[in-house]
């Protein structure tokens, strides 16, 4: 993670943006009600004055809050200790505050299948609560989202090229896709931050190259890419990895797996964050960055509504300037959208350039 210019660690550094952001999350976008049980966790890696303001808004909301901070674990995807998988099971709604996050994980399949309301911000500090929830025109990115959700569900063909050499094609044959950014009425289920939507074309159909040029997390040593990492797809299957550094190390962190599953292709998600301009470490927010492009690889959910898979890891990595071309007409061309729907909601959600 790189610390943006201007970042401060002190508990007064944005203090009154922090307070907003959680109010907006917890009041207005989780829609926390009185006598709610509301679950916030953490590593010693999270930033507590956000763990504070979330315990805090709930407290406001007449919720019951309870804060929870464990070691930093070696690696994601890792379940909890036992009192939080506990406490996750009785909870109505959990903010996932953690570096290293449990989604995905079987603890965490329970008690999304027992109820809650789940939402992860893995890494999130006062800087991105800022950007992205208190600072940012949330009900215009809502329905933002919800157009682009509309747009792609009616789309046969996918294509996702880049000037970095990406040249990817799939069916999307009726898949549904999700808006993880939006208010959370549903028990049970795993909500984001706002400003991304996540989708999987049918697997068998993905084919093509993939260049990612923006960030990749985990493996945690690499985060912000300094070299682009190019894959091979076949039928929804990484077969190849290729390029400097980065991409060795992402090799060398999928085999350490010995899992074939690792390998797959898991979703195509959108970013449209207007608060998230540029990679800043910080997963939640890199695959926001507003006209990017994300792609999870390996375990997969059944949030999606795809194909359900289980493995022992999951990656995401950005394209930062995708076009992207459905059925043949250029909806987005370079990270700038062409579509003129589009461009009257980032003027809305007054995006610079539109």
């Amino acid at each position: 993670m790189e610390l943006r210019l201007g970042f401060e660690p002190r508990n007064e550094y944005l203090s009154y943006e922090t307070w907003k952001g959680a109010m907006v999350l917890l009041r207005d976008v989780m829609l926390v009600k009185p006598g709610e049980n509301v679950l916030v966790t953490g590593d010693t890696s999270s930033d507590r004055r956000v763990m504070e303001a979330f315990s805090a808004a709930a407290y406001a909301l007449d919720a019951i809050p309870v804060c929870i901070t464990y070691p930093t674990a070696p690696v994601s995807l890792l379940d909890p200790p036992k009192p939080i998988q506990a406490a996750a099971m009785e909870a109505d709604v959990w903010f996932e505050c953690a570096y290293q996050t449990v989604q995905h994980t079987l603890s965490w399949q329970a008690a999304i299948k027992n109820g809650v309301r789940y939402m992860c911000l893995t890494g999130i500090d006062v800087d991105m609560l800022t950007r992205c929830v208190a600072n940012v025109e949330y009900d215009a990115m809502i329905e933002f989202g919800e157009y682009l959700k509309a747009t792609i569900e009616k789309v046969d063909k996918i294509e996702v090229k880049s000037e970095n050499g990406t040249n990817l094609v799939a069916r999307q044959s009726g898949r549904k896709v999700r808006h993880s950014g939006q208010r959370g009425t549903i028990k049970g289920y795993p909500f984001m931050l706002g400003g991304q939507i996540s989708w999987c074309p049918l697997e068998s159909t993905i084919n093509g190259t993939l260049v990612l040029d923006g960030a990749l997390w985990p493996p945690a040593d690499i985060c912000i890419l300094q070299d682009p990492i190019k894959l091979t797809l076949e039928d929804g299957v990484v077969t190849n990895i290729e390029g400097g550094r980065d991409a060795a190390r992402m090799k060398a962190w999928i085999e350490s797996y010995n899992d074939p599953a690792c390998y797959r292709l898991a979703h195509y998600s959108l970013g449209f964050n207007p608060g998230v301009t540029a990679p800043t470490g910080r997963i939640v927010e890199d695959e926001r960055v507003f006209g990017g492009i994300e792609f999870g690889i390996g375990s997969q959910g059944a949030a999606i509504m795809g194909e359900k898979w289980d493995a022992p890891s999951h990656t995401d990595g950005t394209i930062l300037k995708p076009t992207l071309i459905f059925d043949d007409v250029v909806f987005e061309e370079n990270g700038i959208y062409l579509d003129e729907k589009a461009r009257e909601l980032c003027r809305r959600m007054k995006v610079a350039g539109y």
